[in-house]
């Protein structure tokens, strides 16, 4: 980070001309990209040019490049694929069509591009600004620009953005469209899920990823797949017979459906292709059950972007605008892209070196290293799947004498149950003897704790509440209770999966081992609560499921008010004191302005928020939204605002207002909550294994330290454990929040891209940074 801070203000667009165009496949959040990049650069003075149809808009020219306006991205967030279209251009390949484009962009002053496509659409941008002088020179040799005009627009600056669903790019964690394109997926897993469970069917499912197996596994890790085949890792010979042992062996435990899914691109280790087809067949044959294929195609690309891309695409739009203002003659070629919640420059042609690496260590069938070069990310993700679908034999199994307890605690949030699947399964493969306790500490107190087996946690990834109850009750009334029920099951080692009660109870737990020499164990917290309130973790499992149940319900709202007259509305989010649902949920929706409690207002905010929208409606805009956090002031409530709004706007727009409630904490887990909820939970039970292992001395275990009582929590960009005490200096107890919160960067987002001048601190932005270095960095990434 530099000294000296720098802000949006200090950075202007006077003078400059941004074209911007979708190319390749479709994805879902491109338009909420393009949406970004058209208003954050007019914010900032420049002129921005949509380019219709991809490269071959770029080519033909004419009417298929058009100045953008603030109003012609309204409603662009919520659509699927992309508005400006794409295509795939066989002209721009040759000398001659670039040769056209460069004429084209000349003579409309365009020397910035912002490409939204895969890493073909990319590497093509890469090679144009390596060609533009050269083409330049033509031009002016054959007499089409002028001498001036060439020197006026000698260089062309570009800044990509990876948009496919795949996930398929090396650099970056998430491309756009990849969350999406597994809300998809899982939705028809979960929809197959129910009909396979009637008939005791088996299911093959063949999802999208020619040459990554990226959707393939990570949705296998969502919906707990008994199978899973990806062209990074194919399987071992004599995998046919492993997998229908396998198959069998689910059934003879009780489950009553398989669920396989096969990548497109899926190989065995000889490279010959394994279909979805041949994988039915080979069921039917070994074991007889009555086998169905579905292939799920482009359903995979369609429907609305879900919120993780809409807030993924917004922010590096409007990154890539920044980079491009900051952009000089000798900057190469940047992608910008997200590392843990955090945006970076990655230049561009590292990045696709990388990812065509992976092809060739695939082709040359290093397998093991074509999974090291897809990431971090993807290697955890395909070590977990293996941790936690393979059960092991129990004469293989590590045999421990160590008793594990997990327990929810706090209110119900999406994804607990898969934490707890993974805690469980991890648990029992590394040899421990894993109880499940029913109703947080309270049913601790009471001694409702029972054992839990392998097969008692089957199908739990996709269910939404928590399954084994959970109560907001803290431990220190009920200590005495606690601590006889842990020597009574003899409980070596506590998983706590929950919200700010969990926090609280653990520290509460460890303030009372001077007392109780049976909570001298190691414990350790997960935080799992929609409000994403907890310190020491930027996520918590719940939030992303939230999120999305806020998107699409302001989606909703908003379609209500479509082709009626004007209309304002005002919606009541849940977090507590905490902001983060009402910021996040409102870039995602594309709101106006968002009230929470770490902001403060008053009735002057209010007043220009009113003649903001008064102004905007005089525009072809229709429709207004504006978030309000439950907590945010204590006397501008809802109503209140609701009144202000509907009396101020008489004439001009009239008001509607909802309050979402627990609508925001029911629901099927998102994928992202089912994978972060599975991953972070199989970390803290290693993270057990390890005390166990350090804490043990003279036939018991004993731990008394600080660093034996931790959070497990996401910063920036990788999982940490923290000792719950070191946390107490950066938590705001009385509004049960972190003192710090990362999210409160994003604001200054949202009020810019509801054409809001504010202030925003650029400073994280701007430094270009290496992908081999960031891989050696990123050792614990998610």
């Amino acid at each position: 980070m530099q000294d000296t801070k720098k802000f949006i203000e200090n950075l202007s667009g006077a003078g400059k001309s941004i074209g911007v165009l979708t190319s390749g496949g479709d994805a879902q959040g491109m338009n909420a990209a393009v949406r970004a990049v058209v208003r954050m650069g007019i914010y900032v003075g420049a002129k921005v040019f949509f380019i219709h149809e991809g490269y071959q808009g770029m080519v033909d020219g004419g009417d298929n490049i058009k100045e953008a306006s603030w109003e012609s991205v309204s409603s662009m967030l919520q659509v699927g694929g992309t508005v400006i279209g794409s295509a795939r251009c066989k002209d721009f390949r040759t000398h001659e069509g670039r040769l056209r484009a460069a004429l084209n962009l000349v003579q409309r002053g365009i020397t910035n591009l912002c490409v939204i496509g895969g890493d073909g659409s990319l590497t093509g941008a890469n090679l144009f600004r390596e060609e533009w002088s050269g083409l330049l020179d033509e031009l002016v040799q054959s007499g089409q620009i002028s001498e001036e005009a060439a020197q006026t627009h000698s260089a062309l600056h570009i800044v990509g953005m990876v948009g496919s669903i795949d996930n398929d790019f090396c650099g970056t964690d998430m491309t756009i469209g990849t969350d999406s394109a597994l809300h998809r997926i899982i939705e028809v897993v979960d929809a197959i899920m129910t009909t396979a469970q009637s008939h005791q069917r088996t299911f093959v499912l063949e999802v999208m990823g020619r040459h990554c197996g990226y959707l393939a596994l990570v949705s296998a890790l969502a919906c707990g797949a008994d199978w899973v085949l990806i062209p990074e890792m194919p399987p071992k010979d004599g995998w046919e017979k492993q997998m229908c042992h396998k198959l069998s062996e689910s059934r003879l435990r009780g489950s009553r459906l398989n669920i396989i899914i096969v990548a497109e691109g899926a190989t065995d280790r000889h490279g010959n292709p394994i279909s979805s087809n041949a994988v039915k067949d080979l069921v039917v044959r070994c074991l007889g059950f009555d086998t169905r294929v579905t292939i799920l195609g482009h359903v995979q690309r369609g429907g609305t972007p879900s919120a993780f891309d809409r807030i993924l695409a917004s922010r590096m739009g409007v990154e890539a605008v920044l980079a491009l203002l900051e952009a000089s003659p000798g900057t190469p070629a940047c992608v910008v892209s997200l590392c843990g919640n955090q945006a970076v420059r990655l230049p561009l042609m590292e990045c696709v070196q990388m990812t065509q690496e992976v092809q060739k260590a695939m082709d040359e069938k290093r397998f093991e290293e074509a999974v090291k070069l897809r990431g971090r990310s993807f290697e955890n993700n395909l070590n977990t799947y293996k941790l936690l679908s393979h059960r092991k034999m129990n004469a293989e199994l590590p045999r421990s004498s160590f008793n594990v307890a997990v327990l929810n605690v706090g209110a119900p949030a999406a994804g607990m149950n898969a934490a707890v699947r993974s805690a469980v399964r991890v648990g029992i493969t590394e040899g421990h003897t894993v109880f499940a306790v029913s109703d947080g500490f309270e049913g601790f107190s009471k001694g409702q704790i029972k054992e839990f087996k392998w097969g008692d946690v089957g199908g739990w990834t996709g269910q939404g509440g928590s399954l084994l109850g959970t109560k907001r009750t803290l431990p220190a009334k009920h200590i005495d209770k606690i601590a006889e029920q842990m020597r009574i099951h003899n409980i070596n080692a506590l998983l706590v999966i929950g919200g700010f009660e969990a926090y609280l109870g653990l520290l509460e737990l460890q303030a009372a081992r001077s007392k109780h020499a049976e909570l001298c164990v190691p414990m350790v917290m997960v935080p799992a609560t929609v409000s994403n309130n907890i310190p020491g973790s930027d996520l918590s499992i719940g939030a992303d499921t939230a999120l999305n149940a806020i998107t699409d319900t302001c989606d909703r709202i908003k379609q209500s008010a479509s082709g009626t007259k004007r209309r304002v509305f005002i919606i009541e989010t849940m977090g507590g004191y905490c902001g983060y649902l009402a910021t996040v949920g409102g870039l995602a929706s594309g709101a106006d302005a968002a009230y929470i409690y770490e902001e403060p207002f008053d009735i002057r905010d209010l007043q220009s928020n009113v003649e903001h929208l008064t102004e905007k409606m005089k525009t072809s805009i229709q429709r207004g939204l504006v978030l309000r956090n439950e907590n945010s002031s204590e006397n501008y409530t809802t109503d209140f605002i609701y009144q202000l709004y509907s009396e101020e706007g008489k004439g001009v727009f009239d008001c509607r207002k909802n309050v979402l409630g627990h609508m925001q904490q029911g629901g099927a887990p998102s994928p992202f909550d089912r994978n972060f909820g599975t991953k972070i939970a199989a970390k803290a039970m290693q993270w057990i294994s390890k005390k166990l292992k350090e804490f043990y001395r003279e036939g018991r275990v004993f731990a008394n330290t600080e660093d034996s009582a931790c959070l497990l929590g996401m910063r920036r960009r990788a999982l940490v454990f923290q000792p719950v005490i070191q946390l107490k200096d950066e938590t705001d107890f009385v509004h049960r929040i972190p003192k710090e919160q990362w999210w409160l960067r994003l604001r200054p987002l949202m009020k810019i891209l509801a054409k809001y001048k504010t202030s925003y601190d650029v400073s994280d932005s701007g430094q270009l940074e290496h992908i081999v270095r960031l891989r050696a960095k990123d050792n614990s990434a998610i």
